[in-house]
């Protein structure tokens, strides 16, 4: 293949009209390019950076076999790449002069396209520790026993709660985030829904949120017990609530992302009836400028 068979743009909506089939036709693993894209369209590119962000088609023979996107200031995302096509890719960026801090993909895509930029521009990958499972729903399978209580969706009228359990949630997970109600629109939670699990007399315990349908897939994202309250099926119970809501939506696959060194997580979401997808790994660049 040759770099030039990758097309880039600025443009999210010149970029899904190319690859937007190509996506929808993996809805599960290529949760990150549809969710992203989603957001931008909805909040408009300027609401993630003053820079413009970047997405890449590669396009052969009339058909698209690859995608990525960049926002600004983050992480280069592709879809799955052959060691040609991280090779392609990471030529035409070099080429065109772009500077990237980091890419972040399934793990044999992440570490090609890292050797890839290392070989095209000089600059030293380094893994980041965490590494994550993507998991994808098969059947649904709700925990038994199942712990007493019921689930609550939240509504508009209750942004005070859905604020304050987010914000607990990035706290325990080390997000670089401020949540309140001036920046709440900003963020990354702003488009989720929320359930809780409440015990018998009102008292919420956990909660789990999940994006809205996007090309043919939900992602669970955000599920939070404290510390405090944790193994008494309170995660599982309202997991399963979620991953119901979500098949009730018109979902095809429902998928979430796990800290692949927690293994209480996962073997959870493994009960209910996820299954690992892939894993998924990132590497920061520690310079980068094109080799002389």
């Amino acid at each position: 293949m040759r770099p030039d068979d990758w097309h880039l743009t600025e443009d999210v909506d010149d970029f899904l009209a190319r690859a937007g089939g190509f996506l929808r036709s993996r809805p599960g693993l290529h949760v990150m390019p549809l969710t992203w894209t989603a957001r931008l369209r909805a909040r408009g590119a300027a609401a993630f950076g003053v820079e413009p962000p970047l997405f890449g088609v590669l396009e052969q023979a009339g058909e698209v076999r690859a995608a990525c996107y960049r926002l600004p200031s983050r992480a280069l995302v592709p879809t799955p790449l052959t060691p040609e096509q991280a090779d392609g890719l990471a030529a035409r960026l070099a080429a065109l002069g772009h500077s990237l801090p980091a890419v972040s993909a399934d793990d044999g895509t992440a570490a090609l396209f890292a050797e890839a930029w290392r070989r095209r521009t000089g600059a030293t990958p380094t893994p980041r520790d965490t590494r994550l499972g993507l998991y994808r729903l098969g059947t649904l399978t709700p925990p038994d026993p199942h712990p007493a209580g019921r689930s609550r969706l939240l509504g508009e009228h209750d942004l005070d709660d859905v604020m304050y359990w987010c914000g607990e949630f990035a706290r325990a997970t080390g997000e670089d985030v401020s949540i309140d109600a001036d920046s709440w629109a900003g963020t990354r939670y702003a488009d989720k829904t929320y359930t809780l699990w409440e015990t018998p007399d009102g008292t919420p315990v956990s909660v789990a949120g999940m994006n809205p349908v996007i090309g043919g897939q939900v992602q669970v994202d955000v599920v939070y017990t404290p510390s405090h309250l944790r193994g008494h099926g309170y995660a599982g119970a309202v997991t399963a609530e979620v991953s119901r809501a979500a098949l009730a939506a018109g979902a095809r696959e429902v998928v979430l992302f796990t800290d692949l060194a927690n293994p209480t997580s996962n073997a959870l979401y493994q009960r209910l009836g996820y299954r690992l997808l892939t894993n998924w790994s990132a590497y920061d660049f520690a310079r980068d400028h094109l080799a002389t």
